[in-house]
């Protein structure tokens, strides 16, 4: 018996969409590490571009057979798709949109276990590279991000570049970087899957490109509280 059946609010995953088989491969890991965790959910993936099913059908597949959905957007930040397209495939139906994964002091966790896994020492000047948004939010998540990698990697300076829409784009970081004396430049890839940025990200200039978040546990427990608090507030 599915969830919906049984009233237990469904969760839908609502990632960006890749066209990159690893993106795809990672963005599922966390629903699988989802599924681990409470095996009792029903757990469903959908998207807000180039893969189905489209976040408004997988909405719509739950509540008309009289169900109710919580959409946990697998996201790093509240940007244009968080706010308008999964904003509106809940619009007036059984269902809520949480808020994204980020910021979240566990995916910083990740993030410096990925800088010490890829080799980032002492004097290292790190680029945190997200993927940007035409909405100011995002840019003020990423840097609440960037301030709490700051306070836990002393190492070297930390500061933030944008592989769209937002400045400084990635490039331009790392460039300044070196211009600001930093022998060996990082990028902490502040992605949660392989696909284009992160592909963008290994032509910016710097020494060391870090893995991406997923796959990691962590997200899992972050994307299990968003959903917790999506029941909470849609009962």
């Amino acid at each position: 018996m599915t969830g919906a059946a049984r009233g237990v609010p469904v969760l839908l995953g609502c990632s960006h969409g890749t066209d990159s088989v690893a993106g795809r491969a990672a963005i599922r890991s966390i629903l699988a590490d989802v599924r681990v965790a409470r095996p009792e959910l029903d757990v469903r993936e959908t998207f807000v571009d180039l893969q189905e099913p489209a976040v408004a059908d997988a909405v719509g597949a739950v509540v008309d057979p009289g169900g109710v959905a919580v959409v946990v957007p697998l996201l790093l930040s509240g940007g244009f798709h968080v706010h308008v397209d999964i904003a509106a495939s809940v619009d007036g139906r059984p269902a809520v949109a949480t808020a994204p994964l980020g910021p979240d002091a566990r995916l910083v966790r990740v993030l410096l276990d990925r800088l010490v896994g890829a080799g980032a020492g002492p004097g290292d000047a790190i680029v945190l590279a997200a993927a940007g948004s035409t909405d100011p939010r995002a840019a003020v998540a990423v840097e609440e991000v960037a301030a709490a990698l700051r306070a836990a990697w002393p190492e070297g300076p930390v500061t933030v570049g944008y592989g769209s829409a937002s400045t400084p784009r990635v490039p331009d970081a790392v460039r300044a970087a070196r211009a600001a004396g930093a022998q060996r430049v990082v990028v902490a890839s502040y992605l949660l899957a392989p696909g284009f940025f992160l592909d963008r990200l290994g032509e910016a200039g710097a020494d060391v490109v870090t893995s991406p978040l997923a796959p990691d546990p962590r997200l899992a427990d972050i994307v299990l509280d968003r959903y917790d608090a999506g029941v909470r507030a849609v009962r």
